[in-house]
């Protein structure tokens, strides 16, 4: 899940010409590689995906949360960094039960089986995602030379 925002926040830097555009592009392809990879039927998927984005959108809204309440440490003093601390670990708690409560969720459509390869394939997606910015950063510096 972190990487997934890690990754979303490294093509913010690359694409910045428009935004939205691409984080559409990006969430397109994803629904297709693991809608063909899962070998989902069209009745599969349309069980499936509701239940992915409502957990995704969870979850995006949990890490604005975090982002906007766990400010620069250097700034704080001892008791604010408690303070802090206390407010992570909630939104690591309230994470835990949005992924747990997916899982539940995912159960009544898929094996377990099925869901750990749907987990792997989410990793798979994401490190593609990394290479493939690295090798545009790569083509760049090299066009630049």
């Amino acid at each position: 899940m972190k990487k997934f925002l890690f990754v979303l926040f490294m093509f913010s830097w690359f694409w910045q010409s428009n935004a939205q555009e691409d984080k559409e592009r990006i969430k397109a392809l994803k629904t297709a590689f693991i809608t063909q990879e899962m070998k989902m039927s069209n009745k599969t998927a349309q069980k499936f995906w509701p239940v992915y984005n409502e957990y995704e959108s969870r979850r995006w809204k949990l890490h604005e949360e975090e982002k906007n309440k766990l400010i620069d440490s250097d700034c704080i003093n001892g008791q604010e960094a408690e303070k802090m601390l206390s407010e992570y670990l909630d939104i690591e708690r309230q994470e835990y039960v949005i992924k747990k409560q997916y899982f539940e969720d995912l159960k009544k459509i898929f094996s377990a089986k099925d869901i750990i390869k749907l987990h792997r394939l989410e990793d798979e997606f994401h490190k593609k995602l990394i290479r493939e910015y690295r090798a545009r950063k790569h083509r760049e510096r090299e066009n630049n030379k």
